[in-house]
């Protein structure tokens, strides 16, 4: 298992996960990364969502002026 502090955490498949609802969640892959910031949108698998995402498309120099 490895654990990224700036997210998720990654487990060896197959996993159940057991949701507060009482919800099961199953992977069959081989490697899963698990949601620990609930940003993402296909929890409790990680999409990336931890990521600071830009919104526009403008190199960091133009933005700064």
């Amino acid at each position: 298992m490895f654990v990224d502090p700036q997210g998720p955490v990654i487990v060896e498949g197959p996993v159940e996960i057991v949701l507060d609802d009482g919800t099961v969640a199953r992977s069959d892959r081989f490697s899963v990364a698990i949601c620990t910031c609930r940003r993402s949108r296909t929890y409790p698998w990680c999409d990336t969502s931890h990521r600071r995402r830009e919104r526009n498309g403008r190199p960091t120099e133009e933005r700064k002026r």
